[in-house]
């Protein structure tokens, strides 16, 4: 693949300048283009080549790396996240607010695999993430490529997986966005801001992903309250993160298949569209 076409970058971010991976077609006319969004590893192989299947159906995908602002970046590295992602899925789902137990879960562990849980797990999942200033990051890739002559700036989507679905909806919630994709991801806060979401919002759940699920009421009255465009699908059998490849244990691959194309679907309807 040229380099042109398939290449890291950076684009001035909220705080700094932030890493991205970016993939177009090799065409001189401008195209739609769709900003993906990572699941809570960070920018990995998988998000990279979902990127690079969007350039191959004709849209410019720019995937940003949330994490590698300073503060974030050394931190929160992929082999780091994937060890607190371990531990946090060797705990029973009923005993993960039990802090008690969970200082003794930490106690079994070998000194350097406790000693990273500790630092990721407050940053991940004890509210340590600046969530609102990574969605001006987002909102600053929008501006990024609006400047850019490959893209159609009026045409710019969002897409996101797991921690990047919820941030996808709120990134919607911040930016006039021609389309917004949500793959299993967690509702704006408060949940009111769907109000301010301009463009069409497509939702994929795996039934099977209760967490997510429990709140899904909320968004789909919002979504009714607030008059959004809104197509929602629920696929039975899979759990969180059914999309990724990567991933056998959660993987689906029929899900994953209908998935797609129903995106495709939607980003024809949104984007290509006069």
């Amino acid at each position: 693949m040229p380099d042109e076409f398939h290449k890291m970058l950076t684009f001035p971010g909220e705080a700094s300048p932030v890493q991205a991976y970016l993939a177009r077609p090799d065409s001189p006319e401008p195209r739609p283009a769709v900003i993906v969004i990572h699941e809570i590893y960070g920018l990995d192989d998988h998000i990279k080549s979902v990127a690079d299947r969007f350039a191959a159906a004709g849209y410019v995908a720019l995937a940003p790396h949330l994490y590698s602002r300073p503060g974030l970046a050394e931190v929160l590295t992929l082999s780091n996240v994937e060890e607190a992602m371990r531990f946090n899925l060797s705990l029973p789902p009923e005993k993960m607010a039990d802090a008690a137990f969970v200082q003794q879960k930490l106690a079994e562990l070998p000194a350097e695999s406790r000693e990273i849980v500790q630092r990721v797990r407050p940053i991940l999942f004890g509210g340590g993430l600046p969530r609102a200033s990574l969605t001006q990051d987002l909102v600053h890739a929008a501006d990024y490529l609006s400047g850019q002559s490959f893209v159609n700036r009026g045409k710019i989507a969002s897409l996101g997986f797991c921690f990047g679905g919820g941030m996808s909806l709120d990134f919607a919630c911040h930016a006039r966005l021609a389309a917004s994709v949500v793959f299993y991801g967690q509702n704006p806060d408060p949940i009111a801001q769907v109000e301010n979401i301009a463009g069409p919002v497509l939702g994929l759940y795996g039934a099977d992903d209760m967490r997510i699920n429990a709140h899904l009421d909320e968004l789909v009255r919002a979504m009714t309250t607030y008059r959004k465009d809104f197509e929602m699908r629920i696929y039975p059998g899979a759990a969180h993160a059914f999309f990724n490849d990567t991933r056998p244990r959660v993987y689906r691959e029929a899900a994953a298949k209908d998935a797609w194309e129903r995106v495709l679907s939607f980003f024809r309807r949104t984007l290509l569209a006069a």
